[in-house]
């Protein structure tokens, strides 16, 4: 905790850093002019693993993709190559890995429920002899995924002729029962003769196991029926071996290894459900402390809340939410304040979150309200009213941080993306669209005088500012909509979905 602090620390001594310079890296499916996107394709979840060496995401079809980071594993080459590396940024490659159908639509007979198949999160667990893990979710159920080589198993040394053999691009036709129906191919057939003296011995089939190997992906654990409403979170405990499951009303705890037991820590559903006020939108686990987690609501607070205290946690540690300004309200205020997503520093100091207007960056030691906030909506308030007609002001925008603490990103519409630093005195607040050329939706803003954000002055507010002729959000393409994105864990590289393209960037 205390490296972030003093990251932070000497930032602040030394200025903000300079802004970012984005570049393209990579892009994975991307479309041609004119082609139609498959519903089933399009990504719905994105994480990178704790080393950064692997991407997963998942999409609509309940496929997950694993890609493995090439760049990283080459370090040879001459003392005159690793001089430039020093002065040049290394450029991030991926490769595709392997990828799986981890869920299959269901049907819950009881409810007359339809299950889509739709990955919801993905979380890397801790891998082990060379195995990947990872959980993955769908609206009910969680399955814990082992990706693991395997050596490929060969039959040889059999009563067969090699000249009489099939080639490999003709395969030999197979009646119903399975028997190969021509003799020519040397198996057993019902006009089969022995040959005159019999065979002189058999050979039983042998099994080698060749160099050759393949990717296995095989489902270890599946944690079902513990969930009422649709989960719209999963989160590693820093143990190792729990993780939590959240739906509208209840936050479970489970151990990777029970399947069939969950213990509910956190209830908010009323004993009349006409009382029910607000549900629970996003939770995280502490990255450090594994007795703390927090959950945010769709009322726009952010509860932190320490498992030793009681086993259900009915009552929270601590409360962040943002006092309403008088005279604010309105019919979407409620709807533009619900949090779609939280997110903790890697040094567990900080929480950021993301509501439909703004990304809110909290200090978890400090409750009056945020230390900073940035508008990434704010040129569209005129626009509530149509962007409710089209069920767009209910989109659920992801967030996230770099690994150092100092910029925070999200999306926003027509396959745009937003940083922002973090680091006191900074104006940086880059607009990026992901496509080959990040950078020409960018314009470059005026310098304002910075603020100097102390711990218990009013928060920050930087980013209002919208480039061009989208100011008044007439530009937008609301049916394009970057919702999910992940920041790389120790380098500044981004890896964002744009429909059922994967796009990466780095600076």
């Amino acid at each position: 905790m205390n490296g972030g602090e003093d990251a932070a620390s000497s930032a602040a001594t030394s200025g903000p850093p300079p802004s970012l310079e984005w570049r393209f890296s990579q892009v994975f499916g991307e479309r041609t002019a004119g082609e139609e996107v498959q519903e089933v394709d399009i990504i719905s979840a994105i994480e990178f693993d704790k080393s950064g060496d692997h991407l997963a995401t998942g999409d609509r079809g309940g496929r997950v993709v694993l890609f493995e980071r090439t760049d990283s594993k080459d370090h040879g080459g001459s003392r005159r190559d690793h001089e430039q590396m020093d002065y040049a940024v290394r450029h991030p490659e991926f490769r595709y890995k392997t990828e799986f159908q981890s869920h299959e639509p269901e049907f819950d007979y009881l409810k007359s429920l339809e299950i889509e198949e739709k990955i919801n999160k993905i979380r890397w667990c801790q891998p082990a002899n060379g195995a990947l893990f990872l959980l993955s979710t769908n609206d009910k159920t969680i399955k814990y995924w082992k990706v693991q080589e395997k050596k490929i198993k060969k039959i040889c040394e059999m009563n067969i002729d090699p000249s009489n053999q099939p080639s490999p691009s003709t395969p030999p036709p197979l009646v119903p029962n399975g028997v190969l129906a021509k003799k020519e191919h040397g198996y057993l057939s019902d006009d089969f003769s022995f040959p005159p003296g019999g065979i002189p011995s058999l050979r039983l089939p042998v099994v080698v196991t060749s160099q050759e190997t393949s990717l296995v992906a095989r489902c270890r654990r599946v944690y079902a029926h513990a969930h009422d409403y649709h989960i719209n979170s999963i989160s590693n405990s820093s143990d190792g071996e729990t993780f939590i499951s959240a739906d509208d009303l209840r936050v479970n705890l489970w151990n990777l290894e029970i399947s069939n037991q969950s213990f509910n820590i956190v209830d908010v559903k009323p004993t009349n459900m006409e009382d029910l006020t607000e549900v629970i939108t996003s939770a995280e686990f502490h990255p450090i402390h594994c007795n703390m987690l927090a959950y945010s609501s769709s009322k726009g607070s952010i509860r932190l809340i320490d498992m030793r205290q009681s086993a259900l946690c009915d009552s929270h540690t601590k409360l962040f939410e943002e006092p309403e300004a008088p005279g604010s309200r309105s019919f979407f205020t409620e709807i533009i304040a619900s949090i779609s997503d939280i997110k903790f520093s890697n040094n567990g100091r900080y929480i950021l979150s993301r509501d439909y207007m703004t990304l809110k960056l909290w200090d978890i030691n400090m409750d009056s309200g945020p230390v900073a906030s940035y508008q990434v909506h704010e040129h569209l308030r005129p626009k509530l009213c149509d962007l409710y007609e089209n069920d767009s002001i209910f989109d659920k925008f992801e967030c996230c941080l770099s690994g150092d603490g100092l910029r925070v990103a999200t999306g926003s519409y027509s396959n745009l993306f937003r940083v922002f630093g973090t680091s006191q005195g900074s104006t940086e607040a880059a607009t990026l669209e992901a496509s080959k050329n990040p950078m020409r939706r960018q314009i470059q803003t005026p310098a304002r005088p910075s603020r100097s954000m102390s711990s218990m002055t009013r928060a920050v507010r930087r980013g209002s500012e919208s480039p061009g002729a989208e100011a008044n959000g007439n530009a937008y393409d609301f049916t394009t909509k970057l919702l999910h994105m992940a920041w790389h864990p120790a380098e500044n590289s981004i890896a964002c979905a744009a429909a059922n393209s994967l796009y990466m960037y780095y600076a």
